[in-house]
């Protein structure tokens, strides 16, 4: 009876390890941690209200969004809708105010990262951020 329990307790620690971490909204789990200054010319479109950039990280992508003077907002670029798909990427679009999953065409608000149309019910993945003013900090 020992071994059948060992060998059970071994299985369900191999398999627990195996498995690929999510997020809550589907999205896989992966470290965040990058420092941009303001100064960088790259980033002249977040200077104004309204702006947005992709930069590289997280999953697919990350799309930052100047929300106000003070606030800069980070959402991962993976759709939350089929995210293992390939094509689950946003982007976006020439509003300027949402962003698009180029597979499944769920649309998300760049402000809050909220659906605004499915199939898609969870919202983007959102990373914190600092901003002085010259440095933005991103990171979970």
């Amino acid at each position: 009876m020992k071994y059948f329990s060992f060998i059970v307790l071994i299985f369900i620690f191999s398999f627990a390890l195996s498995c690929k971490k999510q997020s809550d909204n589907g999205v896989p789990i992966t470290a965040v941690d990058i420092y941009l200054y303001s100064n960088n010319p790259s980033f002249i479109n977040l200077t104004a209200v309204g702006g947005y950039v992709y930069i590289t990280g997280g999953v697919r992508g990350i799309l930052l969004y100047r929300k106000s003077n003070s606030e800069i907002m980070a959402y991962d670029r993976n759709c939350t809708y089929q995210s293992t798909q390939p094509c689950a990427t946003v982007v976006v679009d020439q509003t300027h105010i949402l962003a698009v999953d180029t597979c499944c065409h769920s649309k998300f608000s760049i402000y809050d990262g909220g659906v605004t149309q499915g199939p898609a019910s969870l919202p983007l993945k959102a990373y914190q951020t600092t901003f002085d003013g010259n440095v933005l900090h991103i990171y979970n």
